[in-house]
């Protein structure tokens, strides 16, 4: 199955108040078994700016990243934010590792030959 993800870039004007949010979400993203996988840190905006933070969400599947944002207990922590956060959000599907398993085919094929 294919894993969903958000992809999240994010203004903040209250950095006390994200605090918070951060750990209300926090919990919510680990109750539909969410990874992050990108949290702030580091970055450089070569194209567009105004967003200094990127979040990225890794969820075993892309229906479970859309039940996450779209469930209830998200939704009354992303209304918190309204105030001092601009963000753009996504949730997408993932892609097939079909090029990872053709490398393990033909190494296999090549471990065998040798």
């Amino acid at each position: 199955m294919k894993k969903g993800y958000w992809v999240v870039r994010a203004h903040i004007s209250n950095i006390e108040d994200y605090k918070k949010y951060v750990s209300i979400a926090g919990h919510i993203v680990a109750k539909f078994e969410g990874k992050f996988i990108i949290r702030g840190g580091d970055q450089e905006e070569v194209e567009g700016s105004g967003f200094e933070r990127t979040v990225l969400v890794e969820f075993p599947s892309y229906q479970i990243a859309k039940n996450c944002y779209k469930s209830d207990e998200y939704q009354d922590a992303l209304s918190y934010t309204k105030e001092f956060i601009k963000q753009a959000l996504q949730y997408c599907r993932g892609a097939e590792l079909i090029i990872f398993s053709a490398f393990l085919s033909r190494l296999y094929a090549f471990l065998n030959t040798s």
